[in-house]
């Protein structure tokens, strides 16, 4: 059990996945490129890398792109498999096999913060 007050701590927004791709030598992992409406220091659009488990889900990550999903985006970045994964994908599952991403309605716009 967490308290609210650890749990408002937490900072989950949407995000558009850009682009997906298979981590090499892994058999779930897959690398997405997200665009949480971030920009740099100059002002750019800037998109995170977030590693996520979910690669036995897509056999095809390009299936991905485009979708607006939630992530939680104030982490702590963690290696993995020598890539920097700097959020996590919100997906819910259950034992027999169901599967699915958590995806907001199609008026949210990337970087909308769940309330």
């Amino acid at each position: 059990m967490v308290t609210f007050e650890e749990f408002k701590k937490i900072e989950i927004r949407a995000g558009k996945i850009i682009s997906a791709e298979k981590i090499p030598n892994t058999d779930k992992l897959l690398r997405l490129m997200v665009d949480l409406n971030e920009k740099d220091e100059l002002g750019n659009a800037k998109l995170r890398q977030i590693v996520s488990g979910i690669a036995l889900r897509f056999p095809d990550p390009a299936v991905l792109v485009g979708k607006t999903c939630m992530f939680v985006t104030n982490l702590e970045p963690r290696m993995i498999k020598g890539f920097e994964s700097n959020g996590m994908l919100f997906a819910v599952s259950t034992p027999e096999g169901g599967f699915s991403l958590l995806e907001p309605n199609g008026t949210i716009p990337p970087g909308a913060i769940a309330i």
